[in-house]
């Protein structure tokens, strides 16, 4: 039996007792899209009733260092981190990569903490779309920065004077990727294998960077596939003494590192919903409502989306990210760029987002404010041409410019609750607080620089 063919529990029992499965692995992801798991005993698996079981709720209370939210409600030293449950996603099921006869396979948090669970964010997204008559698709790409370094020789360092894996500005170099072919292919050949095929991949500009374009898929299926890229791409790198970083923007001498998301609906008959010939720029009026929607809430959702304190240094002029809730028709200095070609390929590119992102979050926050604006029919401004860092919006379009600010205006969006619920927009809101709070502890290199001797 095939792992892909696995969807129910009877599935799972057949190809654990077929291939004499003797371990497997779960995971379930944190706040901030980090996968936590642990392995169990395949008499373990077979007894767990439904595919459920606990998993102390601590991993919904503590940051992406183990520091515990000193802010939370949900859970604290005040509820004595009880255990929560999981339920198994039988059809993540996956060989586990550079094991020897290990199956791997995805959880969400349900009863009292899936109001808070990331995916389940998601999935409440997905059931809305699914009753307003679309299906959703999307795809996910990423940047990253891979370096010569170890998780020891990084520390060692203090994180300063890095040796990146290649020098220089090489994008879309085939110098470099016949180079290093070896690694290009494994990481082709692990994605693969991992049903996260990339379908391009490729050097971007800046030493050691690379993008890759995950396949597009069913929206829940592509927030699962980037959720493992990002872990098994920092798996592949170390197993060869490398360092991949997703950080949204790792050094000050280079742009940030986009996570983009590509998004289009279509109807229960798979027809694409987003192409009308007879508009202007083949946009049908559900798109152009989708649009709307994204640009009107992205300032009170974008912290769903720029989820660290580091992912605004990212969204500043001139470095290829948007500073305003703008969109335009094939445009690259967009917060949102549609693309056209015909009925299978129109899709919008939520472009706001970094690499560091949850993508469960992220994928909610892009495409319910999509369907958010259908449902509300809400217009968008009118397309951008050219440079949109020569555009002045109206403040209504203007982002914040912190952590802190975009927490504060998630909080008090009413349609954020609508769409995702008030326990989950309570959870979050303070653990992006607590995320501030952590960084003003800091005393920075250019605090130093700046104070040291003339203040």
């Amino acid at each position: 039996m095939d792992v892909r063919e696995v969807c129910t529990a009877a599935d799972a029992k057949k190809i654990i007792l077929e291939r004499d499965i003797k371990t497997i692995k779960l995971a379930v992801t944190d706040i901030d899209g980090v996968l936590r798991g642990k392995y169990i005993s395949r008499d373990k698996f077979l007894s767990l009733n439904g595919g459920k079981l606990g998993f102390c709720d601590v991993i919904l209370g503590w940051d992406s260092n183990d520091i515990l939210y000193e802010n939370g409600a949900y859970t604290g030293w005040h509820t004595a981190y009880p255990d929560a449950e999981i339920q198994l996603i039988y059809e993540s099921c996956r060989e586990a990569p550079f094991e020897d006869n290990v199956l791997f396979f995805l959880a969400e948090f349900v009863g009292h903490a899936a109001a808070i669970c990331p995916r389940n964010a998601l999935a409440r997204v997905m059931k809305k779309a699914k009753g307003m008559g679309y299906r959703v698709t999307s795809a996910y790409e990423f940047e990253f920065f891979v370096f010569d370094e170890t998780p020891d020789t990084i520390r060692e360092k203090n994180y300063k004077n890095l040796k990146n894996l290649t020098p220089g500005n090489f994008g879309y170099s085939i110098l470099r990727s016949s180079v290093h072919n070896e690694l290009y292919h494994e990481m082709l050949d692990l994605c693969l294998e991992m049903d996260m095929e990339i379908e391009g991949l490729h050097t971007e500009t800046g030493p050691g960077v690379l993008e890759a374009a995950l396949r597009y898929d069913q929206a829940m299926s592509s927030a699962d596939k980037a959720t493992l890229f990002k872990t098994f791409i920092k798996v592949l790198a170390q197993r060869h003494d490398l360092m991949a970083t997703f950080m949204a923007k790792w050094s000050v001498d280079y742009p940030g590192q986009s996570g983009h998301i590509h998004i289009s609906l279509q109807d229960e008959q798979g027809g694409g919903i987003f192409y009308d010939e007879t508009k202007p720029d083949n946009i049908s009026d559900q798109m152009r409502w989708f649009i709307g929607g994204q640009q009107k809430l992205m300032p009170e959702l974008l912290c769903m989306v720029a989820c660290t304190v580091n992912s605004y240094a990212r969204l500043v002029p001139g470095q290829w990210a948007p500073t305003d809730a703008t969109w335009g028709v094939e445009n690259r200095t967009c917060a949102l760029r549609t693309i056209g070609g015909g009925e299978r390929s129109s899709r919008v590119e939520y472009r706001i987002s970094a690499s560091d992102i949850n993508p469960y979050i992220a994928g909610a926050a892009a495409i319910g404010s999509g369907l958010w604006g259908i449902e509300n029919k809400i217009e968008p401004t009118a397309p951008i041409k050219g440079n949109a860092y020569d555009h002045s919006m109206s403040a209504e379009f203007s982002l914040p410019s912190t952590l802190g600010s975009a927490a504060d205006r998630l909080r008090n969006s009413e349609a954020a609750k609508a769409l995702f619920g008030d326990e989950f927009v309570d959870h979050y809101t303070r653990t992006r607080h607590w995320e501030e709070m952590e960084s003003r502890k800091a005393v920075t290199d250019w605090q130093l620089q700046r104070y040291f001797e003339i203040i």
